[in-house]
């Protein structure tokens, strides 16, 4: 079968992550939080597990995976490629999905830089979470 490679959306240099400290762009800002949506869901983080360890898959071997209609596999596949963290093409009467790894990557740099500036040094003397201070 003669492959031909996924084209990567937004151009080379999507991929680069944004640098720490850097202020984002609301633009930005909403982007991660479609992407982040997109992995908010237990069928789709095991999607994106599944190819993973692939180069290429077709939707009924991701069907075959999954204790769901193929109608609801496709619903998830496309919010993955709508998100940007999936690709698709057309191969004869199916379609193939592999993982943006240029995206994935990306957006662990954006993670990374989010929760870095979430994150600064020192503590702002509030109880952890669940605890309360005895008075």
């Amino acid at each position: 079968m003669n492959m031909t490679p996924f084209p990567h959306p937004g151009g080379p240099d999507a991929a680069d992550p944004p640098q720490a400290g850097s202020e984002r762009p609301v633009e930005d800002r909403a982007a991660l939080a479609e992407r982040l949506r997109a992995l908010a869901h237990p069928v789709r983080l095991r999607v994106l597990e599944t190819l993973a360890g692939q180069d290429r898959c077709v939707c009924g071997e991701i069907v075959r995976g999954l204790p769901l209609a193929q109608s609801t596999v496709s619903q998830h596949l496309k919010v993955l490629t709508d998100s940007g963290l999936l690709r698709s093409r057309i191969e004869g009467q199916r379609t193939a999905y592999c993982l943006d790894r240029a995206a994935i990557s990306a957006l662990k740099g954006e993670i990374d830089a989010l929760f870095s500036a979430l994150l600064p040094p020192g503590d702002c003397g509030a109880p952890p979470a669940g605890r309360t201070e005895d008075r």
